[in-house]
């Protein structure tokens, strides 16, 4: 039984957007498309995906057509996501009487949250121990075996399935909207989420890794029957607009249906070999009384906070091989784009305008191609310097003082560059937590030392006054309780 209604599909940021235009004909008709031409699919025919995943949830009829679908979710509560065989007979004959594997994640849908996962999650581990963002409702589900979750994973579950035999996977989120929403006056916007699923089958080496399908879709969760008053909320709000207001907006849908994405970048490996390595994007930070510097760039505008360093293989240079070219499409989220740019090199796809890959890719992934190409990173509001005072420093600093201007101990003061997307005390604890590789929630309080050398706590309002490219010298010292760290600002 498929559930294949007339739902509409929006342009998504992963999806491969189908495009009858004249223009896009030219291109794809350019010799480098030449020999890929007899495999792309007509365009009358939409590629048919081998699974279809519906989660049993109603979407919200306050979505604008054309935009993609959103559906809320209360905390905690079970909700149905039926995996469906959507093969045509005889497409993928290899997985015919064979097992499945599929990965379910909970993730961030805003990208300023995705370039901080790790420490968002660090956070909502820090305050909720012992809790999971994500679990599967095991009682309730249908037809999964052999499921795991990994401690160092807190947002994904995975299985194994027969696409052959009805499978429902139940789960259940236990993290809110409005956790990873900073707290300011109250009533706080609550942050959307993606709930997506990966599905692999088997190798020839027994591990599921080779990717099959990928879909996903957009979610906001609430506190216990909080979904329940939002869905009504929406519905009265749409009842009281016109019927020409109306056309503009999507109805709601009994279900909500995961649309085509881009697979998920972590591959699958670390739960099949089942080690304690988490994957680089969790990884915990290590409890530790001793502060080596990272390289500047990780406090960067660009910095996703995966623990990988940022090294020129981010940027694409116009001597990439074909290979590399495609390693670097995979490495950035473009996995869809893979095949229709298997021909190109790194100076083709430079050679790419603007225009040329929003008509190609759709306007989500050609923009974000277009900026990856470029390198292009947010600009920060504020830039500041910070240098760490060595204890012996501390310790000298009156002699110093007293004494003739020359560095007599020919101490020189190295500075890191902290970029700041938003002028308040969180984000500069947050970047002071990752350039002095402590924990986030062991910084207990931020001061900066003012006159006769008084400390003031660090404000959203002194960091709005900060002038651009100011330096500080920095001080970690113990709580007095022994628990934590206090930073101050020099």
């Amino acid at each position: 039984m498929l559930f294949w209604h007339t739902q509409p599909e929006p342009y998504h940021h992963h999806q491969f957007p189908t495009s009858n235009n004249s223009y896009l004909r030219d291109v794809l008709a350019l010799p480098i498309f030449k020999q890929e031409d007899s495999s792309l699919p007509p365009e009358n025919e939409t590629k048919r995906p081998p699974f279809q995943y519906v989660m049993c949830a109603a979407t919200s009829p306050a979505v604008k057509l054309h935009d993609e679908t959103l559906t809320y979710l209360n905390q905690g509560q079970s909700y149905e996501i039926r995996m469906l065989d959507n093969r045509k007979a005889g497409d993928m004959p290899e997985i015919t009487g064979k097992l499945v594997k599929s990965i379910i994640r909970v993730v961030f849908h805003d990208r300023r949250l995705q370039y901080t996962e790790h420490q968002q999650l660090e956070g909502w581990k820090w305050n909720r121990p012992g809790d999971r963002l994500l679990d599967l409702d095991i009682p309730m589900s249908i037809g999964v075996i052999d499921i795991k979750t990994n401690p160092s994973q807190l947002n994904a579950v995975e299985f194994l399935w027969d696409p052959a035999k009805r499978t429902s996977a139940f789960i259940q989120v236990h993290c809110i909207s409005t956790e990873f929403t900073p707290r300011k006056h109250g009533g706080e916007k609550g942050v959307p989420f993606r709930i997506q699923v990966d599905t692999f089958k088997q190798t020839e080496n027994g591990e599921y890794t080779d990717h099959l399908h990928s879909a996903s879709c957009q979610i906001k969760v609430f506190k216990p029957k909080g979904a329940d008053r939002k869905q009504k909320t929406d519905r009265e709000k749409m009842e009281k607009r016109t019927a020409h207001e109306k056309e503009k907006y999507q109805p709601s849908y009994d279900t909500t249906i995961l649309t085509e994405c881009s697979p998920w970048p972590d591959t699958p490996t670390a739960y099949v070999n089942n080690t304690s390595t988490p994957a680089p994007t969790f990884t915990s930070a290590q409890h530790s009384s001793t502060y080596s510097i990272p390289d500047s760039n990780s406090s960067s505008p660009n910095h996703q906070g995966d623990g990988s360093s940022q090294g020129s293989g981010d940027q694409l240079l116009p001597s990439a091989t074909i290979q590399e070219t495609q390693q670097w499409l995979l490495k950035h989220r473009f996995s869809t784009y893979t095949r229709l740019f298997s021909n190109f090199s790194g100076a083709d796809l430079l050679k790419l305008t603007r225009e040329d890959l929003v008509q190609i890719c759709g306007p989500a992934d050609g923009i974000r191609l277009y900026n990856a190409l470029k390198s292009r990173s947010v600009r920060p509001r504020l830039t500041i310097y910070v240098c760490q005072e060595p204890a012996r420093s501390i310790q000298l600093e009156s002699q110093q003082d007293a004494g003739s201007s020359d560095n007599s101990n020919g101490a020189i003061y190295v500075y890191h560059a902290i970029y700041l997307e938003e002028m308040a005390a969180s984000e500069v604890t947050r970047k002071l937590a990752l350039v002095f590789n402590i924990p986030l929630h062991q910084i207990n309080q931020v001061y900066r030392q003012g006159p006769t050398g008084i400390h003031i706590l660090v404000s959203d309002q002194m960091v709005q006054n900060f002038q651009d490219e100011s330096c500080f010298l920095v001080t970690i010292i113990k709580a007095e309780n022994g628990e934590g760290f206090h930073i101050i600002l020099k």
